[in-house]
């Protein structure tokens, strides 16, 4: 592979543990300078473990990172430098003020007292937290506590930003908010932004282009559009009662299907056109003696794109897997470590 000019470059990326579990096999994408890039998966997928091997958190087993033109094995603390990450954890010290958090984070990062004063002030003002300065974070709502801590993320301006589930939790209004200040930064600054999510929404509308990453390795990369457009044409999901005969190669035959999936007593189907499908089926199926208990018709989406190329559907209250659980201690306990 020709020598990364990007902003990320992760290049077979391989991280094993206890010398048999691969929770990252191969791993291989870039991302370019100025661009929100989504990393997606299930959990256990890997994800963690690849931004953890990203942001310096983890020596991958093989292969290599570069972050900002600093490949990441050699050089972790130059690239902590350069980069921001915001943990799915709350890292915020709740018994400190909003501004004690950030002036801490600015004198981690060797700024002078007058200095990380004014950084403080202007991180505060821009994330609208000035009123709310002096008060404990503790006292903060989900909402403000993410603000103060993507400030803390920002203290020391950096050019590239990790954020791993950043608005998991939060209600709407408050992830609304969360992506704006987002997006403002980025063209204020040019930031390169990073970000794994459990809501496909955001990815859709926010994400330049995604990959998505299953049993450790990369299953497809593209824009939204792109991995939409793979699918081909519509979803149509015909159910039926679950003691009626496979109706797979009646459905298969008809005109217009490109794929069938059966789970159970339902028909996932890949058409061309599900107006078009939908009539033909039910006939069909009602011609082979087998009631129909309901149809679905849906236009390609990311929910339908993570369905196809990981055969899960995308929830979030599954909850992380060891792995993950321990990977995120780690981080944890190192960015603690850091601000001390």
């Amino acid at each position: 592979m020709a020598e990364n000019h990007g902003a990320i470059l992760a290049e077979d990326l391989v991280k094993v543990y206890g010398g048999k579990v691969r929770a990252v096999d191969g791993v291989s994408f870039d991302v370019r300078p100025g661009e929100i890039f989504g990393f997606l998966g299930p959990n256990g997928a890997g994800k963690t473990t690849s931004v953890s091997m990203l942001s310096a958190g983890l020596r991958p087993t093989s292969g290599r990172a570069v972050v900002d033109g600093l490949e990441v094995s050699r050089n972790p603390e130059q690239v902590k430098r350069h980069i921001g990450v915001i943990f799915q954890e709350s890292t915020a010290d709740g018994d400190l003020t909003g501004r004690e958090n950030l002036e801490i984070a600015a004198g981690a990062y060797g700024m002078g007292r007058a200095e990380s004063r004014k950084r403080a002030d202007e991180l505060l003002e821009k994330m609208h937290l000035g009123d709310s300065s002096e008060r404990y974070a503790k006292t903060y709502s989900g909402g403000m506590r993410r603000r103060l801590e993507l400030a803390v993320g920002l203290v020391h301006q950096p050019r590239i930003l990790f954020l791993d589930e950043p608005t998991l939790g939060l209600d709407p209004q408050g992830r609304a908010g969360f992506w704006e200040f987002i997006q403002k930064i980025r063209q204020e600054n040019g930031t390169t932004v990073f970000v794994t999510t459990h809501y496909l929404d955001e990815a859709d509308t926010l994400c330049e282009r995604i990959a998505i990453i299953d049993h450790g390795k990369i299953v497809a990369t593209g824009t939204p559009t792109e991995l939409k457009d793979r699918l081909g044409g519509d979803i149509v999901t015909i159910k039926t009662a679950t003691e009626n005969p496979d109706m797979t190669g009646v459905l298969h035959a008809l005109p217009g299907v490109n794929s069938l999936q059966k789970k159970d007593a339902s028909y996932r189907v890949k058409c061309a056109s599900g107006e078009t499908f939908v009539p033909l089926a039910v006939e069909a199926v009602s011609k082979a003696g087998v009631g129909v208990t309901g149809v679905i018709v849906k236009r390609p989406s990311l929910d339908e794109v993570f369905l196809e190329f990981t055969g899960r559907e995308y929830r979030e209250e599954e909850g992380p897997t060891a792995t993950d659980r321990a990977v995120m201690i780690q981080r944890v306990q190192q960015n603690l470590r850091g601000r001390r």
